[in-house]
């Protein structure tokens, strides 16, 4: 067998050491210890403004009157340090602080970035609130209970007619709200120009020098799904450790400044701990994407992507199947996007088999070599790198290995194996939330992940793990037959692509299995309708229901059981919903969510009374 031939790119840690404990629970960390790192975020941005003061920390392309995007706007390291100082000054003269943070309703831009960078300056705690609970929700239920929470001092708006709606709903009169642009109607609002106009004095540097490792950075908010979302608490040395295990499982961060061209929210731990964090700990560049991989935007991320060629490119399998696609015909941005880049990385869901195969077929034939497609495991509250791989010849599920300095914990639950952290990486908890926190902690420490894990080769643990699904998403038929969903799922998107975006697994309780199907948006093309065509017209035309109906009969086939046989399938027209936590900022779908809104739904797909539900041929049973 020819093994393929990769990009060089090394994998340091690939060796692992094993402890027994009782019950059959295993202790798993990397040989290679976690190395000497800053205590402080901050002290990376003053190190790249002293020794590279003139290099682009952050771009982001300029908005036009007619709201096109021109060229690219530029902050460099000196210019990003001058103002988190300036910003700094000005928290500091209003007493923001713990109790008293500064709330960020905003997408991706330079003036969060600034904002962010002056909040962890002045000690003030920062918390960039999703902009879906501004500006997608309808009730806002989830903002007001994000600024319950949190009780800032201070909320900044990127965008007064973006965000004036949410403002007026759920912002007290009298708290401070900082416009970037724009203004609030019928609200008084300080323009962020005067935060950077302030003159820092000598209480901002000693404000900075009281941090340290234990001083919270940031609150991010978990996703939520039938519970209100939580605070994760950041802290300085959480969020440099989680840095320094990211430099040493990823060595390319190291070897030459890392380019970014990314659109990954920040309100979320992928953009704004991994990525954010990687390009300020290496002194990298991050042109902000104002592009994301749905059909309106995804082509500003094809065009950013022609222009700026990244090191290393981050990304959620819904926008690696969209840049796959357009590689096969698209050659400024095969040559352009190949030309340097280290490491293709991806997170969020689980990437389909075929959108792998795609990206290496594009890849061999434009360079002669594959990209390494990086993954593993984490969350926001291990923020959030944990586990990594160990070579380049990964399959879709592969996680590796632990980051050094993480120790991991292997518990058998329920004929699965979950797996828990404990590491200097891992957050001390939930703010304002103790029964929370005290829950998440097992009796030694480890943070329960809920997620499952299994070897990928079990006579070789140095190979590492593989992901083996939500342990809360599992379930039995009313058989008593136990159905592992993340397997299950990922079969049906691996062999439904390019046409599902995810698949909600049904049937707890009941005598068979069944999907819920949520499509991409490439479905259309099956369909041969106009554009105007609704997606629920789409959905019921005899193309599409044909082509399902061969999907549930080749699944039916290849299924050695009641518990992986999808007896029942019904494609889904209304898209899952922010306000109700069914889907994540990325696109992730949220299972728990899904069945506990659409319990209706679900009874009738499984009674027979759903119309357009589609069956194995011979029937469901």
């Amino acid at each position: 067998m020819t093994r393929s031939k990769y990009r060089p790119l090394q994998f340091p840690v690939d060796r692992v050491v094993m402890r027994e404990g009782t019950a059959g629970v295993r202790y798993m960390k990397a040989e290679q210890p976690l190395g000497e790192h800053a205590q402080r975020i901050t002290d990376r941005l003053l190190h790249w403004a002293a020794t590279a003061p003139e290099r682009s920390f952050m771009a982001r392309r300029r908005r036009l009157d007619d709201g096109s995007t021109g060229d690219w706007r530029h902050i460099s390291y000196g210019e990003a340090l001058d103002s988190a100082r300036r910003i700094a000054q000005a928290l500091l003269d209003r007493g923001l602080g713990l109790e008293r943070p500064v709330a960020i309703l905003s997408e991706n831009d330079l003036e969060h970035a600034l904002l962010a960078l002056g909040c962890i300056y002045a000690g003030v705690p920062f918390c960039p609130v999703s902009p879906a609970y501004s500006i997608v929700s309808q009730d806002y239920d989830k903002l007001r209970h994000a600024l319950r929470t949190l009780t800032p001092g201070l909320v900044f708006v990127s965008d007064g007619a973006r965000y004036g709606k949410a403002v007026a709903a759920t912002v007290a009169p009298e708290l401070e709200v900082v416009v970037a642009s724009g203004s609030l109607e019928g609200r008084r609002a300080t323009p962020f120009a005067h935060l950077l106009a302030t003159e820092p004095t000598p209480a901002v540097d000693a404000a900075m020098a009281a941090t340290g490792a234990t001083t919270i950075a940031k609150f991010l908010f978990t996703s939520g799904s039938t519970k209100l979302p939580k605070a994760v608490i950041n802290t300085h040395g959480m969020w440099c450790a989680n840095q320094q295990q990211m430099r040493q499982s990823m060595p390319v961060l190291a070897d030459e400044p890392p380019v970014l061209v990314d659109w990954l929210p920040w309100n979320h731990t992928f953009g704004g701990n991994h990525n954010f964090g990687l390009t300020l700990y290496n002194g990298g560049t991050l042109y902000i994407d104002d592009g994301k991989p749905v059909p309106a935007l995804v082509g500003e991320t094809l065009r950013n992507l022609r222009e700026i060629a990244p090191t290393v490119y981050f990304n959620v399998p819904t926008g690696f199947e969209a840049i796959a696609n357009a590689m096969k015909i698209d050659a400024a941005l095969r040559r352009n996007l190949l030309s340097r880049v280290r490491m293709f990385f991806y997170a969020g869901a689980a990437l389909a088999q075929p959108v792998w195969d795609a990206l290496h077929e594009v890849q061999e034939r434009e360079i002669g070599e594959r990209i390494v497609m990086g993954t593993g495991l984490g969350m926001t509250e291990s923020g959030p790198f944990a586990i990594f791989i160990t070579n380049p010849d990964v399959k879709a599920g592969y996680l590796g290995v632990p980051a050094p300095g993480l120790e991991l914990k292997l518990v058998p639950m329920d004929g699965k194996t979950e797996v828990r952290y404990r590491g200097p990486n891992v957050t001390p908890g939930y703010w304002r939330a103790p029964e929370a926190t005290a829950g998440a902690f097992d009796e030694e420490g480890f943070f329960c992940t809920g997620d499952a894990v299994r070897w990928i080769d079990e006579s070789d643990v140095h190979q590492g793990l593989k992901f083996d699904g939500r342990i809360a998403e599992d379930f039995k038929l009313g058989t008593g037959t136990f159905v592992s969903v993340g397997p299950l799922r990922a079969r049906i998107i691996a062999a439904a692509a390019p046409y599902v975006q995810d698949a909600v697994i049904t049937g707890i309780n009941l005598r068979e299995v069944g999907a819920l199907i949520f499509p991409s948006p490439a479905v259309r093309q099956l369909a041969g309708l106009p554009e105007s065509a609704s997606l629920q017209q789409v959905l019921e035309s005899p193309p599409v229901q044909a082509h399902f109906q061969q999907l549930v009969n080749d699944l039916a086939d290849s299924a050695t059981g009641s518990a992986n046989r999808v007896a029942r399938l019904h494609l889904m027209h209304q898209p899952p919903s922010i306000d109700k936590g069914e889907v994540t900022d990325k696109g992730s779908i949220n299972q728990r969510a899904v069945l506990q809104h659409r319990d209706a739904l679900v009874n009738a797909l499984h009674n027979g009374t759903l119309p357009f539900t589609i069956v194995p041929q011979g029937g469901p049973a």
